[in-house]
């Protein structure tokens, strides 16, 4: 999903290689080298702290079109975490190669991009993620044979969201009935992003009513990206971890601030920032 653990939750990923300092130099020579553990570490590293220059750009984006390192089963573990770190690291050049990785056999790859897309806000993939909806609820079912679903319709829908493709609407509405709940709720995200209509924003406030915590945790996050105000309380008492909690609320914080035309404070944020260390 896209949301505040993509750029706040950033934690190591698994099996990664070295667990010495980095400079940027070092983590570039590895992405560039042979040690596939290194590479997958560094190209991790570079997105964690937001390394901007060409350099680690230019060596990231060739990593989205590796072919050495592959999983048994067809997966590309550096192409993922390059695709992720691009997302992070707000350089254009990087969009014409997400999109291509949009095609990728591998579905985490397709999603990984599709995330970046959504935080990089360049329209020129717009087309490309809507093609990836067609069919609707008719062909986003499982993969024969797998528990995934044929793309990452969640990361697609939440793109689309981000970058206001109004346009989309029509392709988007039917996922709200998808049997899956993380697509309804991207769908619902999405739908209050591109519509400001409340009774979607409404539905994720509903959600945090639910029994499983992974997916309290995801609405924590779809109502953090939305910057819903009227979900503040209902995220303080929301029955999930504290640290999630504060990171949702920060970011209803951060949309009221952007949203203030004064320099004071709004009674609004003020309730947000007492909410936050109700929790701390």
């Amino acid at each position: 999903m896209q949301d505040a653990s993509f750029d706040e939750l950033d934690a190591l990923p698994p099996n990664a290689a070295g667990d010495q300092p980095l400079t940027i130099e070092q983590a570039i020579a590895n992405l560039q080298g042979e040690d596939a553990g290194l590479r997958y570490y560094a190209a991790w590293w570079l997105g964690r702290f937001r390394v901007c220059t060409p350099e680690a750009i230019d060596a990231l984006i060739e990593a989205l079109l590796d072919e050495s390192d592959r999983t048994p089963d067809g997966g590309y573990p550096l192409r993922r975490n390059a695709a992720r770190a691009l997302g992070k690291l707000g350089d254009q050049r990087a969009v014409p190669t997400l999109i291509k990785c949009l095609t990728c056999s591998d579905f985490y790859v397709r999603e990984a991009a599709a995330q970046s897309l959504g935080h990089l806000g360049d329209r020129t993939c717009v087309p490309h993620l809507t093609q990836l909806l067609a069919g609707g609820l008719t062909a986003a079912q499982p993969i024969p044979g797998s528990p995934r679903l044929a793309q990452p319709y969640d990361a697609i829908i939440e793109a689309l969201g981000a970058l206001g493709e109004i346009a989309a609407i029509p392709a988007i509405q039917p996922f709200l009935e998808h049997p899956t709940e993380l697509i309804q709720y991207a769908a619902a995200r999405a739908l209050y992003q591109l519509t400001q209509d409340s009774s979607y924003a409404d539905r994720l406030i509903e959600a945090l009513k639910g029994d499983k915590l992974q997916l309290r945790r995801a609405v924590l996050a779809d109502l953090g990206a939305i910057g819903y105000y009227p979900a503040a309380t209902a995220i303080a008492e929301t029955l999930a971890e504290n640290s999630l909690k504060l990171i949702s609320l920060k970011g209803l914080l951060e949309h009221q601030v952007k949203h203030t035309a004064t320099d004071t404070l709004s009674d609004e944020a003020v309730h947000i920032m007492e909410l936050m260390d109700s929790l701390l």
